[in-house]
């Protein structure tokens, strides 16, 4: 009796540290549930038009719930605004969800970057990160790669980063390179490049940590591929993103924390 109370105490001693360890860090189905209230579609509105809402890409809720952040390119149309055509965010999942009115706040073209203000009510935000992630960290993403045809359904993707790379390459003849690239080549920055496949709709898209749900990048499905692809005859399906560090100084600039 004596020899299994001590065994049963030795066992207890070994075991302990583990029954008092903490609970594991959520996964990533707990991280989509976490981030994807504060995930919105971006797009245009007229109430005269047929459909009403035109979707143009995604972006993400910030600050204090009544910021969004999504590409430049995303927001760049000119609105008709004598019919009374304003920017949108539309919230919500499924077919049940708002369409609030928006204006543009503050524009990075060089980083592809803008900041919307929503007139309504906050929506819950994400938290950023700081820094660059390491080449190999595991990473996903949530948007609308392809519209909101049927409402609101955002969409997830995962993968890595595979690099962290210049927004611009040398190319090895100055004719294959134009005025955009010249200009990025002169004012170089790192990109994210993702092994994971993003589509038009994703522009704005928030890449984040699948652990902790804080946003890494944002998608560009476009600006960066013009840039760092037009030296290739048949562009990759590689995926790129604008590093977090980016829209942390958008918000200064705008006078938002982050």
């Amino acid at each position: 009796m004596i020899a299994v109370t001590r065994l049963f105490h030795l066992l207890l001693a070994c075991l302990g540290p583990l029954l008092a360890a903490p609970a594991a860090a959520a996964g990533l189905p707990d991280t989509i549930d976490a981030v994807r209230p504060g995930v919105v579609a971006i797009g245009t509105f007229q109430a005269t038009r047929r459909p009403p809402a035109n979707f143009l890409g995604t972006g993400f809720v910030v600050a204090n719930g009544q910021y969004v952040v999504t590409n430049a390119h995303v927001v760049a149309a000119t609105l008709d605004a004598a019919n009374r055509e304003f920017f949108a965010v539309f919230a919500g999942r499924g077919s049940e969800f708002a369409t609030r009115e928006a204006t543009k706040v503050e524009i990075d073209l060089e980083h592809d970057l803008a900041l919307l203000k929503i007139k309504a009510d906050p929506l819950p935000a994400l938290k950023l990160g700081s820094g660059l992630p390491r080449e190999g960290q595991e990473i996903a993403f949530t948007g609308f790669p392809i519209g909101v045809v049927l409402g609101l359904y955002p969409v997830t993707h995962r993968g890595i980063v595979s690099a962290v790379t210049p927004v611009a390459i040398p190319s090895p003849s100055a004719g294959q390179l134009d005025a955009n690239a010249i200009h990025r080549l002169g004012k170089p920055y790192d990109v994210l490049q993702l092994d994971a496949t993003a589509y038009p709709g994703n522009s704005g898209s928030p890449v984040y940590d699948p652990a902790s749900g804080r946003v890494v990048g944002v998608i560009n499905s476009v600006f960066v591929k013009e840039t760092k692809e037009n030296v290739l005859q048949k562009p990759s399906g590689i995926s790129y993103a604008i590093p977090v560090e980016h829209v942390r100084a958008l918000l200064r600039k705008a006078g938002v924390g982050g």
